[in-house]
C-alpha cells in the first residue's frame, strides 16, 4: 500500500503521539495531529496537569523506546509535570505535524472517493472546515469527555438552588483557582468518588488548608509497600503471569491457574499483596478506606508505592480528609448549601468535585449511518457460553468471581484487537491506539503503533481476512473479560476499553508482534529465570528496522 496518502491522528495523547513519530519513521511523510488542546499530551497536557498530580503507573513507565525518560522530581515517583516535560520533550522532534486548538466535529467517509472527510473548527467556534485523508487512527482515549450524572447538572443545580461551583475531574487544574478562591474560612468540599482523581484532587486541597469530605461506595484497589518493590516484581512479567491470560502458553502459567493447588497459590499471593499494601499505609480493619475493589479481579488498581505524608491515605488517618464511606451522593439538597446522600442524610457543601468517570469519546464524532458503516459501536455479548471461546482448561484460579452485573447492563467491544473495528479490517483505512485498558501505556501503545503502521502498509499479517473472523476474536475476548473481570465492561467505555489487557500487557503485545511475523517475549530468560526478567521499553526499539527487513524479504519471494 502506498505512503503518500495523508492521515489524520485524532487526538494528541501518548498514543497519538508515539502513532505519528512511528508512522513518520516508516516513511509516511503526509501525517496530522489533530487536538483541540493547546499543547502535547491529552491527560498530560499543561492545562489538564494541576500540583501534586501523581501518576498512577501500576506496572512499567508512560515512556518510549526512543528517549529516555530522566529521573522524577519527586523522590523516584512519576508526577504529572514529569509526563509534561517529557511529552512535550518527545513532540518536539515534529512538533510540525500538530494542529492545536482544532476541534473534530466529524468524521465520515466518502464512499464515492473512499477518503475520509474529517469537519473541524477552532476552540473559539471559528467557521467549519472539512479535511480529507486516506487514512484515520483514531486516538482520543477515554478520559477527554466527562460524564455527569443528571443529578449533578447545572439544571439540578439551579433547581435545588444550588449556587456553587460543580466542577468535573477533567477540569480540575483549569478551574483550580476558582475552588480555592470559593473554598475559603472552612467552607466545605466535596468529592464524589473513590478512584485516583477523586483521591489526589482531596489530597491537593487538604495540603491547601482546605475543608474535604470524600463520598464513595468502593474506593480503588491500591498496590503499596514500606519501601520501593524491586524491579523483577514490579517490572517483570510476574504479576501478568500470575493474574491469567485468555491462552496459558506455559507449563508454570497452565499449573497457577488450571489446577487446584496452583489456584491455590494464587490466590494466595494476591491475597497477601493486598493485605501488605493495606498495612503499608496503615488502613485499619475499621476504617473506611478497608472498602476496597479487589487486587485480583478488578481493574480499578491504584500504585501508591512508599507512604507519604501529603498523600489520600495518610491524610484521611491524620484526620485532614473526612470520609463517608460506603455511601453515594443522590443530589443537591433543596437549602441550596449541601448534598444528599443515599442513607437520607445531608452534607453541607460549598463546592462539589465530580470524580464520575468518563463517557466515550468517540460518540459525537461519527454519525449513526458512519458508527454502523465502520463497525465500531458496542453490542451485546454473544449468547454462546465461555467454554465455547476459552481454550485453556478449567480456570481453578477462577472459581470464586465476585458478583456480576446483569447480563442487560453488558456489553462488548466490535474492536479486534482493541485497533481495527472488525467489520472494517479488510479496508486497512482506519485504526485505533490507545483504548486498550492496560497498565502500561508507553510499551503498548509503541507497540500497537507499530501494529496499526504495518497493517497501513499492506504488510503480511497473522490476522483476520474477512469481518467473521474478526468477530470471532472479539467474541472470545469478550466471553473471556466476562470472566476474568466480571462487571468491567459496566463500569468502564469502549473508547477507554475497547480490549482489556490489565496485568496481562506483556501477553498482549506478544501477540501483536507475532501477528507482526516478530519476535516476542523480547526481556528473555532461561526456564527458571524468564517470569523475573525485566521488562525494558528498549526492548523493542528495533521495531521499524526489524519489520522493515521482514517486508524486503516477503517482497524479494514474492518477485520470484
Amino acid at each position: 500500500m502506498s505512503r503518500a496518502g495523508s492521515i489524520a491522528i485524532i487526538g494528541s495523547g501518548p498514543a497519538g503521539i508515539i502513532t505519528a513519530y512511528t508512522l513518520l519513521q516508516d516513511g509516511f511523510s503526509r501525517v496530522q495531529i489533530l487536538t483541540r488542546d493547546s499543547t502535547p499530551g491529552g491527560v498530560w497536557a499543561t492545562e489538564r496537569v494541576y500540583p501534586g498530580l501523581q501518576i498512577n503507573n501500576v506496572h512499567g513507565e508512560y515512556r518510549f523506546s526512543a528517549l529516555e525518560m530522566r529521573p522524577s522530581t519527586e523522590g523516584g515517583r512519576l508526577m504529572g509535570h514529569d509526563l509534561r516535560v517529557y511529552m512535550e520533550a518527545f513532540s518536539d522532534k515534529f512538533r510540525h505535524v500538530f494542529r492545536f486548538d482544532t476541534e473534530v466535529v466529524n468524521i465520515r467517509r466518502d464512499e464515492a472517493t473512499s477518503l475520509w472527510l474529517v469537519t473541524v473548527q477552532g476552540n473559539r467556534k471559528s467557521s467549519r472546515e472539512v479535511l480529507e485523508f486516506s487514512r484515520v487512527v483514531l486516538c482520543t482515549g477515554g478520559c477527554s469527555t466527562p460524564k455527569v450524572p443528571q443529578a449533578f447538572s447545572v439544571a439540578a443545580a439551579k433547581q435545588a438552588g444550588f449556587k456553587g461551583p460543580i466542577i468535573h475531574s477533567r477540569d480540575f487544574a483549569s478551574r483550580l483557582d476558582t475552588i480555592l478562591e470559593t473554598a475559603t474560612n472552612q467552607k466545605s468540599i466535596i468529592v464524589v468518588g473513590g478512584g485516583k482523581s477523586a483521591q489526589d484532587m482531596a489530597a491537593h486541597l487538604a495540603n491547601e488548608g482546605r475543608k474535604v469530605t470524600i463520598v464513595f461506595e468502593t474506593a480503588n484497589a491500591f498496590l503499596a509497600s514500606p519501601r520501593p518493590l524491586p524491579a523483577f516484581i514490579r517490572k517483570s512479567r510476574l504479576l501478568s503471569i500470575l493474574s491469567g491470560h485468555i491462552v496459558l502458553r506455559s507449563r508454570l502459567e497452565r499449573f497457577l491457574h488450571t489446577t487446584r493447588i496452583g489456584s491455590k497459590i494464587t490466590s494466595f499471593f494476591w491475597s497477601m499483596l493486598s493485605r501488605a499494601s493495606l498495612a503499608a499505609l496503615s488502613v485499619t480493619k475499621d476504617s473506611p478506606l478497608h472498602n476496597i475493589h479487589s487486587l485480583f479481579w478488578s481493574t480499578r488498581v491504584d500504585d501508591e508505592g512508599v507512604p507519604r505524608p501529603n498523600r489520600f491515605h495518610a491524610l484521611v488517618s491524620a484526620g485532614k480528609i473526612e470520609v463517608i464511606a460506603p455511601a453515594r451522593v443522590e443530589g443537591f439538597g433543596q437549602d441550596g448549601k449541601s448534598v444528599i446522600l443515599s442513607d437520607g442524610g445531608a452534607v453541607e457543601a460549598d463546592v462539589v468535585l465530580l470524580a464520575t468517570g468518563y463517557a466515550s469519546s468517540w460518540t459525537n464524532l461519527f454519525d449513526e449511518h458512519t458508527a454502523e458503516q465502520l463497525g465500531i459501536s458496542r453490542h451485546s455479548p454473544g449468547p454462546l457460553p465461555v467454554s465455547k471461546y476459552i481454550d485453556a482448561g478449567n480456570y481453578y484460579s477462577l472459581k470464586n468471581p465476585p458478583p456480576s452485573r446483569p447480563a442487560s447492563e453488558k456489553w462488548a467491544s466490535s474492536i479486534y484487537n482493541g485497533i481495527v473495528p472488525a467489520k472494517n479490517i479488510a479496508r486497512r483505512d482506519f485504526a485505533i491506539n490507545g483504548a486498550v485498558f492496560t497498565t502500561n501505556v508507553g510499551y503498548t501503545c509503541e507497540v500497537v503503533a507499530h501494529w496499526i503502521s504495518s497493517y497501513f502498509l499492506g504488510d503480511k499479517m497473522d490476522i483476520p481476512r474477512t469481518p467473521e473472523e474478526a468477530y470471532e476474536h472479539i467474541e472470545r475476548n469478550a466471553a473471556w473479560v466476562r470472566k476474568r473481570h466480571p462487571g468491567a465492561l459496566v463500569r468502564v467505555n469502549e473508547s477507554h476499553s475497547s480490549l482489556i489487557a490489565f496485568w496481562t500487557w506483556p501477553q498482549y503485545t506478544d501477540q501483536l508482534l507475532e501477528e507482526m511475523g516478530l519476535r516476542s517475549m523480547r526481556s528473555g530468560g532461561n526456564w527458571l529465570t524468564w517470569p523475573f526478567k525485566v521488562i525494558d521499553v528498549k526492548e523493542i526499539g528495533t521495531l521499524a528496522e526489524e519489520r522493515r527487513e521482514k517486508r524486503a524479504r516477503w517482497q524479494f519471494v514474492r518477485e520470484l
